[in-house]
């Protein structure tokens, strides 16, 4: 997918670099905007804002189709961010060599939201043989109606679900760079624009796991992931 910058004011790689240094480093849109004013070039903190969560969701479709290969057994668990003053659920997972998998925030912790979850990880990564979890019910659940439609659909597969604190620290270790990176945006405003930015924050993760077939500079390898 080619993604198409016409109309903005700014060039491509202006826009980019403003984007990929909102979601990997911990600064605010003010911090950003003033930064790039000191380099000439004058955006306003909600310009900055807008552009991160439109093309934030953009280039992750094309990170979704070009990392690499994950291990068959998975780590998940959830933490907690704020949107509109309410703490929501982030969903994450990663394999059990930390790479990450995918994610996806909810209003609600219950089997059929793990449900989806688990469906959606699997839509881009191999079916694993395992995933480790918490002592959450829910979790659990969900696992047991992803393998349900799996063996509906005449998939001989089946996801063992593995219960295990210790194990599942990784994941909870991975969870430290996401909220280091959203503290300092004291919550968001909007389920969607949470969402959205989420998306790059977890690519700037991505990226710094070094989970492509790419060469360069982290922004580098964003802006190749951009087209």
């Amino acid at each position: 997918m080619i993604i198409s910058f016409k109309g903005h004011q700014f060039p491509k790689d202006v826009i980019l670099h403003a984007v990929f240094f909102y979601v990997r480093y911990s600064i605010s849109y003010r911090d950003l905007e003033e930064i790039l004013t000191e380099r000439g070039m004058n955006v306003d903190h909600a310009t900055l804002n807008r552009r991160v969560v439109k093309f934030s969701p953009l280039v992750a479709v094309e990170v979704h189709k070009r990392k690499q290969s994950t291990a068959n057994s998975w780590r998940m668990d959830e933490t907690y961010i704020k949107v509109r003053g309410q703490w929501m659920y982030l969903y994450r997972a990663v394999d059990r060599d930390g790479k990450t998998l995918d994610f996806m925030l909810s209003k609600r912790r219950n089997a059929a939201t793990a449900t989806r979850f688990f469906a959606k990880a699997l839509s881009s990564n191999d079916i694993p043989m395992r995933i480790v979890i918490d002592k959450s019910g829910a979790n659990g659940a969900g696992i047991t109606e992803v393998n349900r439609i799996l063996k509906r659909f005449g998939c001989l597969a089946k996801i063992n679900t593995v219960r295990s604190k210790y194990l599942n620290n990784m994941i909870e270790q991975d969870h430290r760079f996401i909220k280091q990176r959203t503290r300092p945006m004291l919550g968001f405003k909007s389920f969607n624009t949470a969402m959205a930015t989420l998306e790059g924050v977890e690519i700037a993760q991505t990226i710094r796991k070094r989970q492509f077939d790419l060469d360069g500079s982290g922004f580098a390898q964003f802006a190749t992931l951009a087209g």
